[in-house]
């Protein structure tokens, strides 16, 4: 399995963006499809992103599209999220996680999860 620690998150005003940033350890990263998923207060953990083995497929749920960029880097362990244009409803704890294998085997069975990172979006 992969390791995984996110960064990145904060409090921002509605409109802003922010990128998170999750650096892999372990196993080769580069065989594992990453994604993003957030949970907000008092909510279930929901997908938000994910990105294939090697970066050439993406997948978005549609509370991100046209806002949120997922990206990885090889050669550095790392995957990326970038939110454009955030709202308050986007107001929540971010996970990275990691899937051996193709895109949707993180979309539905995510296998290894960071520790998070918190957004707070203000109106």
């Amino acid at each position: 399995q992969v390791q995984l620690v996110e960064t990145g998150g904060g409090l921002v005003q509605a409109g802003d963006s922010l990128r998170l940033s999750c650096a892999a350890s372990g196993r080769t990263f580069s065989n594992y499809a990453m994604g993003w998923f957030r949970q907000a207060p008092g909510q279930e953990r929901e997908f938000v992103a994910a990105i294939s083995v090697n970066g050439g497929s993406t997948y978005y749920a549609d509370s991100a599209k046209g806002r949120f960029t997922i990206s990885r880097d090889n050669a550095k362990n790392m995957v990326y999220l970038q939110m454009n244009s955030l709202k308050p409803e986007d107001t929540a704890d971010y996970y990275c996680a990691a899937s051996f294998g193709p895109l949707l085997a993180v979309v539905n069975t995510p296998e290894t999860w960071g520790q998070g990172t918190r957004v707070t979006v203000s109106s």
